[in-house]
């Protein structure tokens, strides 16, 4: 009788626990509809990606063999559960500036950092915005991946009308939801890569004010800009799907400078070829952070970051992936303080703005300013 009432048990409990999954799994999937996770290319769009150089068995492909963790995952696991800095956010309210938007709007060549890897520039009279994420997360996950105390110094409403919107990929820290769709009104253009423009789509975007292109093509902006959508290694992807959009950077041409914006990319001989092929550059624009050398083909450690620089032949490098979000186990500051140390030694000129702070093009400053250690 005992054993009976034993089975009986382990039988109700197995039955609320496969109920509980089920319920567990529907929830997610509808949560997973939300339209924040985008939607994935079709139609035209897919056949113009499958005709693409980079796309092979039916998802977009790095030019160089490019896993996504070098190490086992159990090491990296490891990793990050016993060897994570403990400083990997601010023990303090990260130091920043309020935008003095009428300085940076009168100058003919500016730029403002919003943290991580959104970026405005002023140049030659137009406001172009890169890879913009202003609502205080950098996940899909509510609560997670939020900005650093005193990190976000602007919202979409504060921002100018935006003549050229610039998304290197479609990642969450990347491509923000909240921030695209209040954004949409005040775009002239966005540049993107194959299939991002999806995304772009789904969330209220018009066709028309959407280029998508493929790696080394040119796009004539007109009043004396033009763009040419450059490679990069790295990946893409929201909600369950990866690689179905393409991953880029870019060099941008304007009628007194050129630029290399860089989004995220781990080291390789495209800088070389990039510099080789659209540089020198006046300035490049590189990520540094959020590395670890379980994923350092992804993302580039911050001396190979100087090295990339040289590559590219930039006359000064700003970089840029971190202080405002943590998805790596190293230290927050440890980013700008190792490449400031590279960059010394390599007498590569850098720029380390504190977030908000203007920078006039025109006459930057070449020499770490050290705004993290304060």
């Amino acid at each position: 009788m005992a054993t009976r009432n034993n089975s009986n048990k382990w039988l109700r409990f197995l039955k609320r626990t496969i109920l509980g999954l089920a319920v567990l799994i529907a929830l997610i999937g509808l949560y997973m509809m939300h339209p924040q996770f985008g939607k994935r290319p079709s139609g035209e769009r897919l056949q113009r990606i499958q005709l693409s150089k980079q796309f092979k068995g039916g998802k977009f492909q790095n030019s160089s063999p490019t896993p996504q963790l070098t190490q086992p995952w159990t090491v990296a696991l490891y990793d990050y559960f016993f060897k994570r800095s403990n400083e990997t956010s601010p023990k303090h309210t990260i130091p920043t500036v309020d935008i003095d938007w009428e300085k940076l709007l009168s100058q003919p060549h500016g730029l403002v950092w919003f943290g991580h890897s959104s970026y405005f520039l002023r140049l030659d009279g137009k406001n172009i915005l890169v890879d913009p994420v202003l609502s205080g997360s950098a996940s899909p996950i509510p609560g997670s991946v939020k900005a650093f105390k005193g990190a976000d110094v602007s919202t979409v409403s504060a921002l100018p009308p935006i003549d050229y919107l610039f998304i290197s990929h479609d990642h969450y820290d990347h491509m923000d939801y909240k921030t695209l769709k209040a954004l949409q009104p005040r775009v002239g253009k966005v540049i993107v890569g194959l299939g991002v423009g999806s995304h772009l789509e789904y969330w209220g975007y018009r066709p028309e004010q959407i280029i998508e292109k493929d790696w080394w093509d040119e796009i004539n902006l007109g009043d004396g800009f033009s763009v040419t959508v450059a490679p990069a290694r790295h990946f893409s992807g929201r909600s369950i799907f990866t690689a179905n959009t393409l991953w880029a950077s870019y060099a941008l041409q304007t009628p007194s400078m050129r630029l290399y914006l860089g989004g995220d990319s781990g080291y390789d001989n495209h800088f070389k070829e990039i510099g080789n092929q659209l540089g020198p550059f006046d300035l490049a624009i590189l990520e540094n952070g959020q590395y670890d050398l379980s994923w350092k083909h992804i993302h580039m450690m911050p001396e190979e970051v100087v090295q990339a620089a040289h590559d590219l032949k930039a006359s000064l490098l700003f970089p840029v992936h971190s202080s405002k979000f943590v998805l790596a186990n190293h230290a927050w500051n440890e980013p700008l303080e190792r490449i400031s140390n590279e960059a010394i030694r390599q007498q590569q000129p850098l720029l380390t703005p504190m977030i908000g702070q203007v920078i006039d093009l025109d006459q930057p400053p070449l020499t770490p300013s050290y705004w993290w250690r304060k």
